[in-house]
């Protein structure tokens, strides 16, 4: 994704129905088929307090995004939610994370003379 181009956004407003879900996961299915990079931000900011509907929620999302060669990222998830994820095994990237087959860019640790090593 060039710098141009903004990212596709999908905004989870809440609270969602059971009946949404095939809604929401065809809108992740037709963002993906026109973003870039393969990544579509849900912004589940607007959910509310987590529980396992939005485990459900999210984990339905990421399966659709995979078998369309994509994934998703959260946007302004409460980290309530992302200990609720890793309870129950679900990894969700962060926006603004770098993957984890990418390193960082320009980040070095200092060490001063004198210190143990680790």
């Amino acid at each position: 994704m060039d710098a141009k181009t903004p990212p596709a956004v999908l905004v989870l407003p809440g609270p969602v129905s059971r009946g949404e879900v095939p809604r929401l996961c065809g809108e992740v299915g037709a963002l993906l088929a026109r973003a870039r990079g393969g990544v579509v931000i849900c912004d589940v900011g607007g959910l509310g307090p987590p529980g396992l509907r939005h485990v459900e929620l999210l984990a339905r999302l990421q399966l659709t995004a995979r078998r369309a060669g994509g994934r998703i990222r959260l946007r302004d998830a409460d980290p309530a939610l992302y200990a609720l994820l890793d309870l129950v095994g679900l990894r969700f990237e962060a926006e603004g994370e770098v993957e984890e087959r990418e390193p960082a860019l320009g980040v070095e640790e200092e060490v001063e003379p004198g210190d143990a090593a680790v």
